[in-house]
């Protein structure tokens, strides 16, 4: 039986940790002397970090998770800090279209972008795009928005790049206090010390070097100071939030595009093999079995979506051509969301089914497990294709036979390959129905005008936390729709299981089994 005291203290430390990120950005607002904007991040911090504080005291004596309490905690968690996190979003439109401040605070009128979130759901959409690292927005001209939001955008999809449960470890864990038990219910089971808090220090480590070359990388090419921190963040997060309207198609620039792919890798490659590659390990860009398949998937894919687009001829030139398929293949397959072209603006097709479709695929394996990407991850692919492999094979041998797998450096015996490839399929088959239910929804709420690969696509962009669009996911959509694909991008940041085992652990206290 679950004990829900432990479930409750947990999300409330959650709670206190995330808040934190609200007063740093009351810090950036003053910078950028959006001083009206103050307040909200103000009255959101206290709210969210007062509800924690309450929650977290109540239970303080509760008993370190097990995990079940974990994979619940994980599911409220992330669904809690989704909603709160729209806070900031509805403060701050509404204090612009109240403007109850002096003019020193600087509030500038409401523009029609910013003026979205003073639906609380369009707020809400926001907050939760960005925490699970998806990218889709309501925002319909990013320029028009407040730098404190930009900020508030960017910094949601750079932490929950490595997850707020990690945060939390890393700022509030001691040795035996359920850290790893909590770590393991984010979808992560690397290590790369003994210590669980010595991991994701380490891992934060790893984490800010990758961001600050990033940005450095961003400036060398060109790009405006508060555009490269910008995209620096939501580039090796691979969250895909931009601060124009038409992403990385804003600067027509090849260069730019052409420095942003390895940015999306560098994202796309496991935080301990980043470990043994900045200790100087080199050999593990290959004999790494992900970080190898995460090189000739993003290759083959790239080059298959290339000649798709050539036999179209949608672009002026070869080199074009080649660039926009290598950036949307990576872009989508690393599950960042950048954009340099349209794929669609809802009832009118820019590219055919078969360019869709491969995104779509790449959208759905994504990347490494271990890293900052969503999906289905590349090793679980791998062991649902080996193992399928496995499973025909052994009706042609005897019973008696002591049979192995060879999965990179690992040899898995029979116990090993039946334990992972059930766990593989039962994430796969769930994932699918969740895709299916999205797909559906969309479906009965939209015009039959919508291209149906489109809804497919931005179904499957938002549950693998992507962030690219044809054009169907907009502010105009209906609430349902809206309340759907929300659900989308958490079941699909939490990589299903955890959700399954709350509505599990639901059905059960409300006796629905029987």
């Amino acid at each position: 039986m679950i004990t829900l005291s432990t479930v409750a203290r947990d999300v409330g430390r959650i709670l206190q940790v995330v808040s934190l990120m609200l007063l740093v950005s009351i810090v950036i607002a003053g910078l950028n002397e959006e001083y009206y904007a103050i307040p909200s991040f103000a009255v959101s911090a206290v709210i969210m970090g007062g509800l924690g504080l309450i929650v977290a005291r109540q239970f303080s004596n509760a008993s370190s998770p097990e995990k079940l309490e974990a994979m619940v905690t994980a599911a409220l968690a992330w669904a809690t800090v989704g909603v709160l996190g729209g806070i900031p979003f509805l403060l701050i439109a509404w204090t612009m279209a109240v403007d109850p401040f002096p003019t020193w605070m600087n509030t500038p009128p409401l523009d029609d972008t910013t003026a979205i979130f003073l639906n609380p759901l369009d707020a809400v959409f926001e907050s939760m795009s960005g925490f699970t690292g998806t990218g889709l927005t309501m925002a319909v001209i990013e320029e028009q928005l407040p730098r404190s939001l930009h900020w508030w955008r960017s910094f949601t999809e750079w932490i929950g790049g490595v997850g707020v449960i990690v945060l939390t470890v890393a700022i509030l864990a001691r040795p035996g206090s359920g850290s790893l038990t909590l770590y393991e219910s984010e979808a992560r089971s690397e290590k790369i010390h003994p210590s669980i808090v010595n991991t994701v220090t380490e891992i934060w480590k790893i984490y800010l070097g990758l961001t600050i070359g990033s940005v450095v990388l961003f400036l060398l090419v060109g790009m405006p100071l508060w555009d490269a921190i910008n995209h620096g963040m939501t580039g090796i997060s691979t969250g895909g939030f931009s601060v124009h309207a038409d992403s990385i198609a804003h600067y027509g620039s090849p260069l730019i595009e052409y420095a942003v792919v390895p940015v999306m890798i560098a994202g796309s490659i496991a935080f301990p093999v980043h470990y043994l590659i900045f200790k100087g390990e080199l050999r593990n860009f290959y004999t790494d079995l992900q970080t190898r398949w995460v090189f000739l998937w993003f290759s083959i894919g790239s080059i298959i979506l290339t000649a798709l687009l050539l036999s179209n001829q949608q672009y002026e030139s070869v080199e074009e051509t080649i660039r926009i398929g290598l950036f949307q293949f990576v872009s989508a397959t690393s599950n960042t969301g950048f954009g340099t072209t349209t794929i669609g603006s809802g009832t009118e097709r820019a590219w055919t089914a078969g360019a869709t479709f491969i995104a779509c695929i790449g959208m759905l394996t994504g990347a490494s497990a271990g890293s900052t990407v969503s999906g289905l991850k590349l090793v679980r692919v791998i062991t649902l294709v080996k193992g399928t492999v496995w499973q025909i094979q052994d009706v042609f041998y005897p019973s008696s036979a002591v049979r192995h797998l060879q999965m990179g450096q690992r040899t898995l015996d029979e116990d090993q390959v039946q334990r992972e490839y059930t766990e593989a399929t039962v994430v796969f088959v769930l994932w699918i129905a969740f895709l299916i239910i999205g797909v559906a929804v969309l479906l009965r709420t939209h015009s039959s005008a919508f291209p149906v690969e489109y809804i497919i696509f931005d179904v499957m962009s938002a549950q693998s936390n992507v962030g690219l669009d044809a054009g169907v996911v907009r502010p105009e959509m209906p609430s349902i729709a809206k309340g759907m694909i929300i659900v989308n991008m958490w079941v699909g940041r939490l990589e299903i299981i955890p959700v399954a085992v709350l509505l599990g652990t639901v059905f059960r206290r409300l006796d629905l089994y029987t």
